[in-house]
């Protein structure tokens, strides 16, 4: 007799159904894993075996055999253990079958019997659901995560004993507990930030509509502040955005299970030594989710733009364009999501002093060139809002502040973001909007007034729609349905900040 459970195989963000069959027959006694298992899917015979027989429920004494379905998907992780370990339990009579039936479990097992959690749960949970599963077994510790999927009933075991109580029913399924999502960031005020006017309406353009920023300045002049503080300038994700962001930390291991789901957009700030892998995704196997990934639908602040290697900082331009990175490996391909809003910070040059009021920069012209150059021109390209700052005078930091704080920009943010998505559709900023779709917003002067500033700073036709783009979002931040040449002109200054990439 064959006995089958359901279980979830993932492929980076993808989840498939595995269909584990377990019998048992006459011969040398073993446990065989067939079905393109990896070393911890085929390891997962000696835990499966000691975990039965340590929660008191036995372990054949003849030859057990276990096949996972398709045999062409590769199956990864111990999250096959629990499935594996019920159809086992199932086969002897240990647990009835037709409790068996639609159900779905995962979960890695300890030598006691202890069911752990094991990452991606989420949108393995998705998978059930949309698989038509009846109930999903899943460890104590990943049920608040499961249970974020409606339409599923979680059932959470904290062990291979209390698993097989439950479908007996010796035993009634525990409710899960789930937590009310988080909306307030944290972040800090803007209002901290003294002086810098130009990069504060900067920070506020490209919040409003998607648009990447590079700030450039001597050491402490406040870039990383702007940049920290523009976390919680953006408007909060809807639940369908912040599901597919927990996803995404979830796969790839960053997320505590049993933390509440988040609406606030995620910061990520990855250290500027972080490999192109760390960075775009990938690694060993089917690779995991890079940084950029992380950052889906938030901000990717990258710190020390220029100490980053070129090769590592041009891996960025592909993903920058789509909004999504695709991985291909020799066993599967997959691909990531990463629509993010970049901001960057950098010195401008090796030592920091150049263009600093207060010391003198002490690098050669050459060195400076070398250090520039590891930002190329297709990226700087797609870098919409370039700014230069300049250190604070010491009086604006003993003064009164002299900056909006968060909640006065966020509310015009949110405003702009708003109107945009009444034109393009729900969802849609204009960083991402057709070009002829924008110019048919704009007046022809303001039109004509960009190409020929386009043509004066022998900017690109990727430059040209880029800052139609910011022009289209300024107007929205003033209320105006139209693009004037006044909403260009504040674009191309924008353009007209110390060129940092090579020539």
């Amino acid at each position: 007799m064959v006995t089958v459970v359901s279980a979830v195989a993932l492929v980076g963000l993808e989840a498939s159904r595995v269909v584990v069959e377990a019998t048992h027959s006459q011969g040398l006694p073993g446990t065989r894993i067939v079905g393109l298992p990896d070393t911890a899917v085929r390891e997962a015979a000696e835990r499966i075996r000691s975990a039965a027989r340590r929660s008191g429920l036995g372990w054949p004494e003849d030859r057990v055999t276990l096949n996972l379905a398709p045999a062409a998907l590769r199956k990864s992780g111990a999250g096959f253990d629990l499935p594996m370990a019920l159809a086992v339990l199932g086969a002897t009579g240990k647990v009835p079958r037709e409790a068996l039936v639609d159900l779905w479990a995962v979960g890695e097992l300890g030598l006691d019997g202890t069911v752990r959690p094991v990452p991606g749960i989420l949108p393995m949970a998705a998978a059930a659901r949309d698989a038509g599963a009846r109930l999903l077994l899943v460890a104590s510790a990943a049920a608040v995560e499961a249970s974020l999927v409606e339409g599923l009933e979680v059932v959470p075991v904290d062990s291979l004993a209390e698993a097989a109580a439950v479908l007996q029913g010796e035993q009634a399924a525990r409710d899960v507990v789930a937590t009310p999502a988080v909306v307030t960031s944290g972040a800090p005020d803007l209002a901290d930030v003294r002086g810098q006017t130009v990069a504060r309406r900067a920070v506020e353009v490209a919040a409003a509509g998607g648009h990447h920023l590079l700030l450039s300045g001597p050491p402490g002049c406040g870039k990383s502040m702007l940049a920290e503080r523009m976390a919680g300038v953006l408007p909060p994700l809807s639940m369908d955005e912040a599901l597919e962001v927990a996803a995404i930390h979830s796969v790839a291991g960053v997320r505590a299970p049993d933390a509440p789901l988040s609406l606030v957009p995620p910061f990520r700030s990855p250290h500027h030594t972080t490999s192109a892998p760390g960075l775009v995704g990938g690694g060993s196997g089917v690779g995991r989710p890079g940084e950029l990934s992380l950052a889906h639908r938030g901000i990717l602040f990258l710190d020390e733009l220029l100490e980053m290697p070129r090769w590592v900082l041009d891996a960025l331009r592909q993903p920058l364009e789509s909004g999504h990175v695709r991985i291909v490996r020799t066993q599967a391909a997959v691909a990531f999501p990463a629509d993010v809003l970049l901001v960057a910070a950098t010195n401008p040059c090796p030592c920091g002093n150049l263009g600093s009021t207060s010391q003198a920069c002490r690098c050669a012209p050459d060195r400076v060139e070398r250090y520039r150059s590891r930002l190329s021109g297709p990226l700087s390209d797609r870098i919409d809002l370039q700014v230069e700052l300049r250190p604070v005078d010491p009086d604006r930091l003993v003064g009164p502040g002299d900056g909006e704080p968060t909640a006065a920009v966020a509310a015009r943010v949110a405003a702009a973001r708003a109107v945009a998505a009444e034109r393009w559709g729900p969802g849609t900023l204009n960083r991402s909007v057709p070009p002829a779709a924008v110019r048919a917003t704009c007046h022809a002067g303001a039109v004509r007034a960009l190409a020929s500033a386009v043509e004066q700073l022998a900017l690109s036709a990727r430059s040209f729609d880029r800052a139609l783009r910011v022009a289209r979002t300024i107007a929205d931040l003033a209320g105006d349905a139209t693009v004037s040449t006044d909403h260009v002109d504040e674009a191309v200054a924008y353009r007209l900040a110390t060129r940092l990439a090579a020539t």
